[in-house]
């Protein structure tokens, strides 16, 4: 069996959980140099997943900043910039979207077997649509990705991704970052959701990291699978 890919988790919150607040312009909670340790870090993976709700917000280009990066890439036979991934339940994704336009890495949109064909008349071209269940089955994800020769995801949300694949006992890293303010807004989107989670009082993770980065601080965390987990179900290859 192919192990699937080794998930770390990155995400940049304020003190108070929110990872982005009510207003239409998107919430800064990252400095210039917790900027550049994230294209670091997505220059070391495979590929990167947002859910669509990220992509109809934000808009993101999922692309490395660093020239040197994607050179260095280039040079140990990868593509410049990882495989770009997304999730999408309802199949609301537009071809125009920067996820689709920008830069030429592949292009990969994870979907319920119904919306299959509507999804890819909608995006053409520009991505290969893959039917993942009903509803999307986050296991269906990996095992294709894993078939894709995808080794490392680096999932960067938004709330509902996080939430799906720490509930479902998917990831092995965390990397979370925490902005020196506060949000307040209960409408505001979050980390996460609600839900149950595995990594709860009785089985916490296990911090391995503490980094000051300008007046953020970012914790490392790894999942502490037991033994049963580890033999052939955990990601076996680290970022």
């Amino acid at each position: 069996m192919t192990a699937r890919p080794y998930v770390l988790l990155s995400v940049a919150m304020s003190v108070d959980g929110y990872i982005d607040d009510m207003r239409d312009a998107r919430l800064m909670l990252s400095n210039d140099e917790d900027v550049d340790r994230v294209d670091e870090v997505r220059a070391s993976v495979d590929a990167i997943l947002v859910g669509a709700t990220t992509i109809r917000r934000d808009n993101p280009r999922l692309l490395l900043r660093s020239a040197e990066r994607r050179q260095d890439r280039v040079r140990r036979g990868l593509a410049a910039h990882p495989i770009k991934v997304t999730l999408t339940g309802t199949g609301d994704l537009h071809a125009e979207a920067r996820f689709f336009t920008a830069g030429d890495s592949e292009k990969l949109v994870y979907t319920r077997d119904p919306a299959v064909a509507a999804l890819r008349e909608a995006v053409g071209s520009a991505a290969t649509v893959v039917g993942a269940g009903t509803p999307v089955d986050l296991s269906v994800v990996l095992d294709d990705l894993a078939e894709r020769k995808v080794e490392c995801l680096l999932v960067e949300g938004g709330g509902t991704v996080h939430t799906q694949f720490l509930t479902a006992g998917l990831v092995d890293e965390i990397h979370l970052v925490i902005a020196p303010f506060f949000v307040g807004e209960a409408g505001a989107p979050r980390f996460v959701r609600p839900g149950r989670f595995p990594q709860d009082a009785a089985h916490p993770m296990a911090l391995v990291e503490t980094r000051q980065i300008g007046n953020l601080v970012l914790l490392r965390y790894l999942d502490c699978p037991t033994s049963d987990q580890a033999s052939g179900v955990l990601g076996s290859k680290p970022c």
